[in-house]
């Protein structure tokens, strides 16, 4: 039986993605392989924040809840939303929102 938490995350992922969709943030074009490569955190040397929630972050989380791979103990995701969308405050509520969401499920102790 899946756990619920697992279930969550999984929905809470979807309420990402259709977030990035409905900013217009979404991308039909993928970063060259050498980027989606970087080991800097976040990509930032080479990708700006939406790209990597898209092409790193979402699928990289796909992964592991298909694969019923171990969860990340931690996660700080919010605390570079913050940061990244300082100039567009109201734009990336939702997104914000739900990135907090995520770091609380992540953190929830299994």
């Amino acid at each position: 039986m899946v756990e619920q938490r697992i279930l969550d995350i999984a929905d809470h992922l979807l309420l990402i993605e259709h977030e990035l969709r409905s900013q217009g943030w979404w991308s039909e074009q993928a970063p060259s392989a050498e980027a989606l490569a970087s080991v800097t955190p976040f990509a930032v040397d080479v990708l700006s924040f939406e790209q990597w929630l898209q092409w790193i972050f979402l699928p990289r989380m796909a992964f592991i809840l298909e694969h019923a791979q171990p969860l990340p103990n931690a996660s700080g995701i919010l605390v570079m939303a913050e940061t990244v969308f300082s100039d567009r405050p109201e734009q990336s509520r939702e997104l914000r929102r739900l990135l907090a969401e995520f770091d609380q499920l992540i953190g929830t102790s299994a």
